[in-house]
């Protein structure tokens, strides 16, 4: 699965942010830290948003792109 992700630099480092994904971002002194931080916090978003729907009468959709 791949997300599209946004990334700023300044003198603190490289902040990445994934905005499909609201509130779920990272941080890194380089790019590929911060690349590597934000494929981390992916996974957690994806696992806690699964965690809260458990027991929930769920359905997908497919949208046209």
């Amino acid at each position: 699965m791949t997300y599209k992700v946004a990334i700023a630099h300044d003198e603190d480092g490289v902040s990445v942010w994934v905005p499909g994904l609201p509130g779920c971002w990272s941080q890194g002194a380089t790019e590929a830290e911060a690349l590597s931080n934000i494929q981390v916090a992916i996974a957690e978003y994806l696992a806690v948003r699964d965690d809260l729907l458990l027991g929930a009468d769920v359905r997908e959709v497919e949208v046209a792109a």
